[in-house]
């Protein structure tokens, strides 16, 4: 019989009222493994009411006990990191080695949330007028609701629900149907840390749980990562219906070589940043804009080490993993036809060669496409997958200009030995992450991650300061008192709980 993963409310599983489920695969098998609820209005409904039931005594815990949960939530998370690893890597398909990476950076957060005594101290101006002060409060916004994708089903509930929590709100997560169980293994374990029951709600479904979440009045904030299309959904109708909202979406990230950058680390950052997770990451280097000159050159050290990688089930040391369904392996392998068709060339076909994995595994090895015409929806479209192209350009302002025009603003990166060249670059870029000699610019926890034009909606990126930001609100209060009364005596040293 075939295992059904329960939603997560109030602390324990909770089968819910629908009786629908969708399939979780075994992307390197192609089986479907167990099945997930998909949660209705109802469902949704129950989520929010533990949430909103938890929320005040969890917003009145002190400081202390709040940080106390998230560092003991970090000792074990860090502890337990292989096992989560392991579920990552069965659901979605990664190799092990980037499902610990994947942990690695989600801990990041965990240990800047873990900060949250300083980080929610107000501001203080005394006698701003004889006998009067003024000072901020910074207090959580209640119920929060976050939306996370498939290709970082730990990472990104990382991003946000412990800052969230810290900050002293609750929470209704609902992950990707295609890979959930991270997250109800993630609940689990903040319990285990000593959250109290319901301030970590998880809540599986398709567009219908999505919609009750966005529509829901005690529902105060959305976050959200995923395309750009559902992010603007999420965006138009989370904030009509009064929320605040954070809705990171799709990029199509370029990185521009110059002729005096090293080729050799310019081709091992390509293939990196190209083809780890499989391209399944918006972060992912999916277009090199390489100079006429160095072009060649570079695609020939490219292919060279393509030639060295290991496409195959994530759990045999391979280097890549299959993609998360079918029908998205098949979408992704479509584009290699039309680039033909465009007039581009074909270097590698990742639908070729052999693969280290079951026969019926979402194969899709690593692909390589030169003279890609930007025209071509090779081009312009968000792959989200293992396809590589290469615009050749006639030099900087060529290439910037290409970066520029683009609807998307997430990533990017500039190759160069040249300061000057690198610091006018970063200046001059209209992207919101921007790499030097670097492929993959994602900032570290205690910056925020976030793209510009298409690639964000809503004011506010993910974690850091701006995540900090998103999930509280500030009072400022204008204070006049009388002379102070006097209270006891008392010799003990202070304490607090």
């Amino acid at each position: 019989m075939t295992t059904v993963l329960d939603h997560w409310i109030s602390g324990a599983d909770y089968a819910g009222e629908s009786s629908r489920t969708a399939p979780v695969y075994d992307p390197a098998r192609g089986i479907v493994q167990k099945e997930v609820r998909l949660g209705s209005v109802a469902d949704v409904d129950a989520a929010v009411a533990a949430a909103r039931a938890a929320f005040p005594a969890w917003a009145d815990a002190s400081l202390a006990k709040r940080q106390g949960v998230l560092f003991n939530f970090r000792e074990l998370l860090n502890a337990r990191r292989g096992e989560l690893a392991e579920i990552l890597t069965a659901e979605h398909g990664k190799v092990l080695s980037d499902a610990g990476g994947e942990i690695a950076r989600g801990l990041e957060v965990v240990e800047f949330a873990c900060g949250i005594t300083h980080l929610l101290k107000g501001d203080y101006s005394e006698n701003v007028s004889t006998g009067v002060d003024v000072y901020t409060l910074t207090q959580p916004l209640g119920v929060v609701g976050i939306i996370s994708p498939f290709n970082f089903p730990a990472m990104v509930p990382l991003w946000f629900f412990p800052l969230a929590i810290a900050a002293g709100n609750a929470v209704v997560l609902k992950p990707s149907e295609k890979d959930p169980s991270a997250a109800n293994w993630m609940a689990a374990l903040m319990k285990e840390a000593g959250l109290p029951d319901g301030v970590l709600n998880v809540v599986h479904g398709d567009k219908e749980a999505v919609d009750a979440l966005l529509e829901h009045d005690d529902v105060a904030s959305i976050s959200f990562v995923g395309s750009t299309p559902i992010a603007q959904y999420i965006y138009e109708t989370a904030s009509k219906h009064g929320k605040r909202v954070q809705a990171l979406g799709g990029a199509k990230n370029h990185m521009l070589v110059l002729p005096d950058a090293d080729l050799d680390l310019v081709a091992d950052s390509a293939v990196n940043a190209g083809f780890g997770s499989a391209g399944e990451r918006c972060m992912a280097i999916s277009v090199v804009l390489a100079v006429d000159s160095i072009a060649d050159e570079l695609v020939a050290k490219i292919s060279e080490r393509m030639a060295t990688l290991k496409t195959g089930d994530g759990r045999r040391s391979c280097d890549m993993g299959p993609l998360i369904t079918e029908a998205h392996r098949d979408k992704v392998a479509g584009y290699i036809d039309v680039a033909a068709a465009d007039g581009a060339t074909v270097v590698v076909d990742g639908r070729d060669g052999e693969f280290d994995g079951d026969a019926d595994g979402f194969w899709l090895g690593p692909t390589l496409i030169d003279n890609v015409p930007t025209s071509s929806t090779v081009y312009t479209d968000e792959i989200f997958g293992p396809v590589l192209s290469i615009v050749r350009v006639s030099g900087y302002e060529e290439g910037l200009n290409i970066i520029n025009t683009g609807k998307y603003g997430n990533g990017t990166a500039i190759f160069t030995n040249d300061g000057g060249a690198a610091r006018r670059f970063q200046r001059e870029v209209e992207v919101g992450m921007i790499g030097v000699n670097v492929p993959i610019p994602v900032p570290v926890a205690y910056h925020s991650f976030g793209g510009w034009k298409a690639s964000l909606f809503g004011d506010a990126k993910a974690y850091g300061p701006h995540g900090l930001r998103f999930f509280t609100r500030e009072k400022a209060v204008t204070s006049r008192w009388l002379d102070p009364s006097h209270g006891g005596l008392n010799l003990g040293f202070p304490e607090h709980d």
